[in-house]
């Protein structure tokens, strides 16, 4: 199995908002982070994925079966971490994780136990009673318990303070490492993501903007400073982002995707001066790519 997740032509539609031709492919063994702003369709897209709505077009595949003629094989391996708490505030923890068990064949009590100790959550103590970094922290324990080969995050950290942010990654990192499951994790936490993924996908007013290793993500989009810029890019080996002046009577300031750099040959060709190439971490790459999409959209 090559992708754990794939979608061709995935559509929807609610009210105002329009899901237009998703094309995901989520590497088997990755952890792809699904970055977007709020409101970009990251839940929609989950809930399509997870059969939780009917898409108006295109093709699912969860971890080889068909959705939704496949989905409740697909779903006895998916672990999932909904964006809202789904957890009955009358049970305590240890009946809440006894609940969640009896409907996983694979549910590994054992292994549940020793997260909740390391999560430090007492198992007499209400749902209702514990706080949002403490519910988070059950959240991914349900998941987990299931032993699943497909972990879905919606935002599991939003909210959270950082030392739970970084004691629920860790968990699920840890658990990567021992099975290698397959994470998707949904966030507009770009920085969060930037630590611990090696796949992204954007997506921004329901359209897939980009998709690819999180190394060329980063490493393929740069700030071109330069000096004579040509008036329009003719035939550049590079896709052109944004261009603003740079403040210099002469410069200008070009944020470019696919940069190598024996491209600087093509603006020697074009009479211009590339003056300085500059790295942007991952939110500054994930800002051009969501400017540069809006802007074409107009």
């Amino acid at each position: 199995m090559r992708n754990a997740i794939e979608t061709r032509g995935l559509s929807y539609r609610a009210g105002s908002f329009e899901l237009r031709d998703v094309e995901l492919s989520v590497p088997a063994g990755s952890i792809y982070g699904f970055l977007g702003p709020n409101g970009a369709g990251k839940t929609t897209t989950i809930r399509l994925l997870l059969g939780m709505a009917r898409p108006a077009g295109g093709a699912i595949r969860l971890l080889g079966h068909e959705v939704p003629a496949e989905l409740p094989a697909a779903l006895a391996r998916i672990g999932y971490v909904p964006e809202r708490p789904h957890v009955y505030g009358a049970l305590t923890v240890a009946e809440a994780m006894r609940y969640h068990g009896a409907f996983w064949p694979d549910w590994d009590g054992a292994w549940a136990d020793s997260l909740r100790r390391r999560f430090d959550l007492p198992a007499d103590r209400r749902v209702s009673r514990l706080s949002k970094g403490e519910t988070g922290k059950l959240l991914i324990l349900l998941a987990l318990g299931q032993r699943p080969e497909l972990l879905v995050l919606d935002e599991p950290t939003d909210g959270l303070d950082p030392m739970v942010r970084r004691d629920v990654l860790t968990a699920v990192l840890d658990y990567v490492a021992e099975t290698g499951a397959t994470v998707f994790i949904s966030s507009h936490l770009v920085h969060e993501l930037e630590r611990i993924c090696d796949w992204v996908g954007v997506i921004d007013h329901g359209r897939l903007v980009a998709e690819l290793p999180i190394d060329a993500f980063k490493s393929g989009v740069k700030r071109i400073r330069l000096a004579g810029a040509p008036p329009e890019p003719s035939d550049a080996p590079f896709t052109v982002l944004s261009r603003f002046d740079d403040g210099l009577a002469t410069g200008e300031t070009w944020v470019v995707r696919g940069w190598q750099d024996p491209m600087r040959q093509y603006f020697t060709g074009a009479g211009a001066t590339v003056r300085d190439v500059v790295d942007l971490d991952l939110e500054e790459v994930f800002v051009e790519l969501l400017r540069s999409s809006r802007h074409a959209v107009r």
